[in-house]
């Protein structure tokens, strides 16, 4: 397992449509691992493969508060929406910036998982929120051209 290099805004790879996986072979598990890896790493709650450089429809998701419940998603495909919520959003590849963004509430999403199995996820709030923004990089698609109003700085609070 390894840390890998996060792709960063202005990369082109970073708006490109990704392809489907279609078999898990020994170099795919090991994306997977080290999306995750990389995802704890940076503090993210989420990363699609396109983030790191591969251009496959895997998406690994933790908004777990303590990184026990990561889900691996391939190919995958929201199948219902509705609802909706405005929040804040950033991205491990836009660091530093934040903006406000309005998404669906609640999603229902149908992927396969690391064994190619597939399974049915449904999520509201910050899951719902991350499925829709990692799956928005399988389409090349980053948050910020979703931004309402202006994209901000990130600015840390002294203790």
């Amino acid at each position: 397992m390894a840390i890998r290099k996060i792709r960063i805004e202005g990369d082109p790879i970073l708006n490109k449509i990704s392809k489907d996986v279609t078999a898990m072979t020994g170099r795919n598990r090991e994306l997977i691992d080290d999306m995750l890896d990389t995802m704890y790493e940076a503090n993210g709650v989420g990363l699609a493969a396109p983030q790191v450089g591969i251009l496959k429809r895997i998406v690994v998701i933790d908004v777990s508060e303590n990184g026990d419940e990561p889900m691996v998603l391939i190919n995958p495909v929201i199948v219902e929406q509705d609802g909706t919520q405005t929040g804040e959003e950033g991205c491990l590849s836009v660091p530093g910036k934040h903006g406000t963004v309005t998404r669906a509430d609640h999603v229902i999403c149908r992927a396969l998982d690391e064994n190619m199995k597939e399974r049915e996820i449904e999520g509201t709030g910050l899951l719902a929120r991350a499925i829709q923004h990692e799956l928005d990089h399988l389409e090349g698609v980053i948050y910020t051209s979703k931004v309402e109003g202006e994209i901000k700085d990130n600015v840390e609070e002294e203790e």
